[in-house]
């Protein structure tokens, strides 16, 4: 089953870290995306952009608009993802409880089953 794992944090909070801080961060996403691979669990995955560069696109009466920003009400942005192909979701779990950002406090990893081809049977 594939699992996606949505990566919430704070925007910019990498900065405000020590080196060792950020080292081990950095380290630890290395070390996971390594094992994950290794295992073949890894389906694929990326950090996206700052949300300063995101537009928003909503239909408003009936036509399209496109703001600038997500402008969530929120104090953790959508910050990237990892796709793994695993046995459950108690493994997705697990492999979101390792994350760096997890452990130490920074932000959320939100874990959801992908669809299959079939369709809106989850």
């Amino acid at each position: 089953m594939k699992y996606m794992l949505l990566i919430w944090n704070r925007p910019g909070f990498v900065e405000g870290l020590s080196e060792e801080d950020r080292n081990a961060i950095f380290g630890g996403v290395d070390e996971i995306m390594k094992e994950l691979t290794e295992s073949g669990e890894l389906v694929g995955g990326q950090a996206l952009a700052d949300p300063s560069q995101t537009r928003t696109v909503r239909l408003v009466g009936d036509r399209t608009e496109v703001t600038d920003g997500p402008f969530m009400e929120s104090k953790e942005q959508f910050a990237g993802y990892l796709t793994v192909d695993c046995e459950s979701p108690e493994r997705a779990a697990e492999i979101a409880a390792r994350w760096p950002d997890v452990r130490m406090g920074f932000g959320v990893l939100e874990v959801r089953p992908l669809m299959d081809d079939a369709g809106t049977e989850m």
